[in-house]
């Protein structure tokens, strides 16, 4: 049995290292052609998939089924063999990871191979959850396919709720943080990275009263490299198109005034809070009717305490502990998402 061993970069030899502890009778091939991370693994031990799972270094155990040179008339004329693994019934896809140069690409594998097995089964295709993977790993000249069922860890499945639908009504209200000019760009990039990697839908920076215009300058410079820089690995990650959260300044008491005049959901974080279970029930309740969520986040000084009679909850996110400025919105916004999914999954609003 030959298996293609899947490691981080750089690993590959101390995992086979491993792998023949483990295996005694096992040919080890590692950075096979010359591709780091990977390692084949040709080996009669019966147990060897459940061994080689017990190696922490290794990533993904995935077993060869069918080993043909790397082309496309010769990856098809094994798909009687693997369209016999696919049940009527259930849904496929078609993956290919390719290496090396070819003639052909890594979506004609999947096209050709795709129509082939669909012709022989009737199955439906599903890109994004299918039942059963069919898997080509192409390296060089070589071509080794799997098919393997749902997998354990995805980032996207039908049973996570999309944490946007939250987000995407939340705005923070970001006290900016003054003081020395390197310090307050520091903290505004990681403002603006947070801010942007939940995708809240604004941003609001406010003063509590006349700061340096310099400082502010530095901070909001801060703010616009953070979120220039998650927005990027944003667009690189997501199959969905990212919008940049919009960023305005605003004093700190003309949000609240305008906030409550038009009946919005205002929750103040701040150590002399509630703790977030006294108040979860109402406030899961709230959130999830609420048009917009606004959320006042301190820095150098907390919220000022007059504020807090206008706002609908103050929570004390972690009791006797008190964030650093760049926490409050990831702990915030992970706090209030934890309350609300279970307000969803109670209603049955899973969408």
């Amino acid at each position: 049995m030959k298996f293609l061993i899947k490691t981080q970069r750089g690993m590959e030899a101390v995992a086979a290292n491993y792998i023949k502890d483990v295996l005694e009778d096992a040919k080890v091939w590692i950075a096979p052609q010359g591709y780091s991370g990977l390692v084949l693994v040709e080996t009669e031990d019966k147990d060897a998939e459940q061994k080689l799972f017990d190696i922490p270094e290794i990533e993904r155990v995935i077993p060869v089924l069918f080993e043909v040179p790397a082309t496309i008339e010769d990856i098809l004329s094994v798909s009687e063999q693997i369209a016999a693994y696919i049940k009527e019934g259930e849904s496929f896809a078609v993956k290919t990871k390719r290496r090396g140069k070819h003639e052909f690409s890594s979506v004609d594998v999947n096209v050709a191979l795709g129509g082939k097995i669909k012709e022989l089964t009737n199955a439906e295709v599903d890109l994004t959850f299918p039942d059963k993977a069919v898997l080509v790993e192409i390296i060089g000249d070589r071509a080794y396919i799997s098919i393997t069922g749902k997998e354990e860890w995805k980032k996207f499945t039908p049973e996570k709720i999309d944490a946007r639908k939250l987000f995407k009504k939340v705005t923070i209200v970001q006290m900016p943080y003054w003081g020395d000019y390197k310090a307050c760009r520091n903290f505004g990039e990681k403002i603006g990275r947070a801010a942007q990697a939940f995708e809240v839908r604004e941003l609001i920076i406010a003063p509590k009263e006349k700061m340096d215009a310099y400082e502010l300058m530095e901070f909001i410079k801060g703010v616009k490299i953070g979120q220039e820089s998650r927005h990027q690995i944003q667009r690189e990650a997501y199959p969905w198109k990212v919008e940049k959260v919009p960023v305005s300044v605003w004093d700190l008491y003309q949000v609240i005034r305008d906030k409550r005049r038009n009946k919005r959901l205002l929750i103040i974080t701040d150590p002399k809070g509630h703790s977030v279970s006294e108040v979860k029930e109402n406030l899961a309740k709230d959130l999830y009717y609420a048009k917009e969520v606004v959320v006042f986040i301190g820095s150098s000084e907390g919220i000022p305490r007059g504020l807090f009679r206008y706002a609908d909850y103050v929570i004390d996110l972690a009791p006797y502990m008190t964030f650093a400025t760049e926490h409050g919105i990831p702990a915030a916004l992970i706090v209030l998402w934890t309350i609300y999914e279970e307000e969803l999954r109670k209603k049955g609003d899973n969408v």
